[in-house]
């Protein structure tokens, strides 16, 4: 599927590699790395060892001590059973639509690095993100509109833009940054309306720039150049389509009850709306820094944090279910690594938080092509590394990938001399969670 030129019409939808379960992706990322411990993997060897030492105790970046039994109850939910904390009840009304995979690993217990390697597939090099290699393979299905959207509220995360890069695939499947912080469509999306011309003048300047750029193309080959004339266009046609998805005032007061109130309930509702116009893959981050890095003082911090997602969250499952939308949108949850099971110290003494855990955390999915109810994999009794089914970021990559008809192993690009795909040359699809 390598392309060495880009026309303008390579955005449009493409045909998937075989029949999609799902059509979008809506990933929530808790930026920092939330606590599976906490929230979706309880561990109750934790508090019979508390005070003492974890017998499967791992290197940590920071210094820890004994076992940090969570604050936090927990409680079986649905027909399935599955535990979850009460930071997460209300999303935990909708577990029967869950897959939860309790034995995720990462590479390393550093920020960066492990942001880099949950969007982009690499630790180290620049590599395109998921939801660049996403509209590369499938194109976007409204014009009008990006096909990958990334909503950050009150600035970047860390590594900033290149957590929805586009790398060395074309400029054009990039991800669209925009500070959901605002409310304002004039604020959320720069130069939306030009102070200085109608639509029909503007119209009559961009044919005259559509035939510049013709005739300028013409004598060049460089696909730089093209996601430039791109940008131009879409950037017009979005002056309206945008305007009217990010408009939550027209949705009905009920809708926007049930949401609640916030930044994170408005960005999670404004994603809903993009989605229902084609946009594919929508990434709603918690906060610019690393909201979720709660080194001290977790059980308030974990509080905080969960309490401004979880109704937005279990409105939005709520919401894509009673539109019929549920079934081919696929819903992603989770941070770039987990906490660890034991107490990190500070001078000897504790800080009541966690530090960085690599070794074993959680994701889940739900929705389009997810069997719900079921738990992948498992960590030790103390929740510190996984253990049955340890599951790659790489798997995580192929099975997305997978659920939205693309074979990850011939969604690929020549670049330098070698064909590159999203999970290099590892991943395989996690089958049990696979409706």
């Amino acid at each position: 599927m390598g392309m060495a030129a880009l026309g303008l019409a390579d955005l449009q939808a493409a045909k998937p590699h075989f029949a999609p379960k799902a059509k979008r992706v809506i990933h929530f990322f808790l930026n920092g790395g939330p606590s599976h411990v906490d929230t979706f993997d309880p561990k109750p060897a934790l508090k019979l060892y508390e005070g003492k030492q974890v017998p499967s105790h791992r290197i940590t970046e920071r210094k820890t001590g004994a076992a940090f039994p969570s604050p936090f109850k927990f409680q079986r939910y649905g027909q399935s059973g599955i535990e979850v904390s009460e930071l997460f009840e209300k999303t935990a009304a909708h577990i029967d639509d869950i897959a939860v995979i309790r034995s995720m690993q990462a590479q390393v217990p550093n920020h960066e690095p492990s942001l880099m390697l949950m969007n982009c597939g690499d630790s180290i090099q620049a590599r395109p993100s998921m939801g660049a290699w996403l509209t590369y393979g499938l194109g976007s299905a409204n014009e009008n509109l990006p096909g990958f959207i990334a909503m950050c509220p009150g600035g970047m995360p860390i590594k900033s833009a290149e957590n929805w890069q586009s790398a060395f695939l074309p400029g054009a499947f990039q991800g669209t940054y925009v500070d959901s912080k605002h409310e304002a469509v004039d604020r959320l999306i720069e130069n939306i309306r030009s102070p200085h011309a109608d639509t029909s003048v503007q119209l009559r300047q961009l044919d005259l720039l559509r035939r510049i750029n013709a005739a300028h193309r013409a004598e060049r080959s460089d696909p730089r150049l093209e996601a430039r004339i791109q940008s131009f266009e879409l950037a017009f046609r979005m002056q309206i389509e945008a305007a009217d998805a990010f408009d939550v005032s027209q949705e009905p007061d009920h809708i926007r009850r049930m949401y609640g109130e916030g930044v994170h309930a408005r960005q999670t509702l404004i994603a809903r709306r993009l989605l229902e116009r084609g946009v594919r893959m929508v990434q709603l981050w918690h906060g610019a820094g690393q909201p979720w890095d709660n080194h001290d003082n977790i059980e308030t911090n974990h509080r905080k944090l969960a309490a401004q997602i979880d109704q937005p969250i279990a409105a939005l499952l709520h919401d894509l279910k009673q539109r019929g939308m549920l079934e081919d949108t696929l819903v992603i949850w989770g941070g770039e690594f987990g906490r660890t099971p034991t107490v990190e110290l500070a001078g000897g003494k504790s800080k009541l938080g966690r530090d960085h855990n690599h070794y074993g955390f959680s994701v889940w999915m739900a929705g389009g092509g997810i069997k719900g109810g079921t738990i992948h994999g498992s960590t030790d009794e103390f929740g510190f590394a996984a253990q049955d089914n340890p599951t790659s970021v790489h798997d995580l990559h192929a099975t997305i990938l997978h659920l939205m008809g693309l074979n990850h192993e011939e969604l690929t690009y020549r670049y330098a001399g070698r064909d590159f795909r999203l999970t290099d040359v590892y991943g395989e699809v996690i089958r049990p969670i696979v409706a």
